[in-house]
């Protein structure tokens, strides 16, 4: 388990540091996000007058936004397997000692923490648009549902590459799955406004379950059953995609 976790550990700062050679890459993850919240909410601000908003839809849609961006920067993460395959990089790391798990864990760690620093940012855009939340402790839950949706996708997208093995194909895969599962959710529209059927579906959406939670702890009186049972469901997602990943490694071997 010590070997795990220090393993875990240099293979996370190897990303971070590329990170730091390229920070460019948090502009990009924040270019959607911050269009979103500042444009949708500037367009459709009016909308916050319908019932199930509480009066602000930027304050309502913030907490959504926060969520999307871990599922989209989330569902990018095995373009970096596919690399580390397509420069051999890979075939080295699994001829080490390193343990597969141990693969997967970096690679989540370090899409947490990439996700901690872009919540901060969405956060920060929103209290410089007028959003203010009652205490800091909603925000900070906000952002650990947003970590453990991240580590969800992680998880899926890095199990996806090692089988697909083509940045064109996760790229279309992915796309096909977040855009579903977007409109199938809460994120922009509160869900008394929502048909049945699309209420109904949202109950089995992670991506639901990290923005209905995120909103209850955002409000004056947080529901904390709702919001524990919204972070169980996502950390045993995030579990199980964790393992398919590390099992979709003996997949990649046997045919590689």
């Amino acid at each position: 388990m010590t070997l795990a976790l220090a393993q875990t550990g240099l293979l996370t700062v190897r990303s971070v540091r590329t990170l730091g050679r390229q920070p460019v890459y948090l502009v990009f993850s924040l270019v959607q996000p911050l269009i979103w919240l500042l444009l949708f909410g500037s367009v459709f601000k009016a909308i916050g007058t319908l019932p199930g908003f509480g009066g602000s839809y930027l304050e309502f849609l913030t907490p959504g936004v926060v969520a999307m961006t871990a599922m989209l920067t989330a569902n990018w993460a095995g373009t970096s397997f596919i690399q580390d395959i397509d420069r051999g990089v890979m075939d080295r790391t699994l001829a080490s000692p390193t343990r597969r798990g141990a693969i997967v864990g970096a690679s989540i760690a370090y899409q947490g923490l990439t996700m901690v620093i872009l919540g901060l940012i969405v956060f920060g855009a929103a209290w410089v648009a007028g959003v203010r939340y009652p205490s800091v402790v909603g925000v900070l839950v906000t952002i650990g549902l947003a970590v453990l949706l991240a580590a969800a996708f992680t998880g899926l997208s890095d199990a996806l590459a090692l089988m697909l093995r083509s940045q064109d194909a996760l790229i279309g895969l992915s796309q096909f799955l977040t855009l579903p599962l977007s409109f199938l959710s809460s994120v922009m529209l509160a869900p008394s406004l929502m048909p049945g059927w699309v209420a109904s579906a949202a109950a089995w959406n992670p991506l639901n379950w990290a923005a209905v939670g995120s909103r209850s702890a955002l409000s004056e009186a947080p529901d904390w059953g709702l919001i524990g049972r919204d972070a169980l469901q996502l950390t045993a997602l995030a579990l199980a995609l964790a393992v398919a990943a590390g099992a979709a490694f003996r997949s990649y071997q046997r045919s590689s």
